[in-house]
């Protein structure tokens, strides 16, 4: 997670494509498409390692030119300075969470509101559009029980559609928290990967409805306004609780006890060390 914030989160946006642009993924192969838009940051790439062609990836580069600058942007002149991802920490996310700044409003990347909790994705699916639910443009919707473990496999589902009686008023985003993911082509301010998910123990399952949260991107936070005497007093809700899976045998059992956490790659554990950068440096 460190590694992603400290190399990336700097880069710049070149590539105006939705949902951080307009244009859609057709564009992008017409305008000179990926090759083109390394080209534009080569100084930011490693130029020793090699490709399937025997290769550097650089030495593909010299012609891969831009043709359609309103497509990919020239490094001089970004639509984003820094729009890379953006990892937070605080006491709602003690083992790190993930936002997109290209892809949300940039008012929202500080905010502070009431947090509004979905305890399952069948819970939001079922209230967020309900004429009576209390929520306005500062509230902050929080899903749990979409992580690895507890929806398992991670599926995408955190992509939480704004308040229909919210829509109608003409607001078009708004911070949303949860422990699931979500496709990258989707829009808004949207925190995911919230670990340790809510069926792990982490605190996203204590949050109640009402808890001030604090959003600080700049700062690379996520807290809740709630002491830490509280917090450690508070026990997950029987609803929360009621919609982690639970299964008792078989290969979901086996996944559910064994899934790491999204920040190591929701990977199962008796897996990891068998491969990659690890065995080879012991193997020196």
């Amino acid at each position: 997670m460190d590694d992603f914030d400290r190399i990336g989160s700097d880069v710049p946006l070149l590539v105006n494509l939705q949902p951080s642009g307009t244009h859609l993924m057709d564009d992008l192969h017409r305008a000179g498409g990926f090759l083109a838009v390394l080209r534009e940051v080569q100084d930011l790439l490693d130029p020793t390692p090699l490709t399937v062609s025997g290769r550097p990836l650089v030495e593909h580069l010299a012609a891969a030119p831009v043709w359609d600058e309103d497509v990919i942007f020239p490094r001089g002149r970004p639509l984003q300075e820094h729009a890379g991802i953006a990892v937070l920490r605080g006491n709602l996310a003690p083992g790190g969470a993930i936002v997109k700044p290209s892809a949300a409003t940039p008012e929202l990347l500080q905010h502070r509101g009431p947090a509004l909790v979905f305890d399952s994705i069948e819970d939001f699916r079922a209230r967020i559009d309900d004429p009576e639910l209390e929520v306005d443009e500062n509230s902050v919707l929080v899903l749990r029980g979409c992580g690895p473990k507890g929806y398992p496999g991670m599926p995408e589902v955190s992509n939480m559609p704004l308040p229909r009686k919210l829509l109608e008023r003409g607001m078009r985003d708004m911070v949303r928290i949860s422990d699931g993911r979500m496709s990258g082509t989707a829009y808004g301010t949207v925190i995911l990967h919230v670990t340790p998910e809510a069926a792990d123990g982490g605190p996203l399952g204590l949050v109640r409805t009402g808890d001030t949260v604090v959003l600080d991107v700049a700062g690379r936070r996520l807290d809740i306004e709630v002491s830490p005497e509280e917090l450690a007093a508070r026990r997950p809700s029987e609803a929360s609780e009621a919609g982690f899976a639970r299964p008792e045998r078989g290969w979901e059992k086996l996944y559910v006890d064994h899934v790491t956490q999204a920040d190591s790659g929701a990977d199962l554990d008796f897996l990891r060390g068998g491969s990659g950068n690890e065995v080879h440096r012991e193997s020196h």
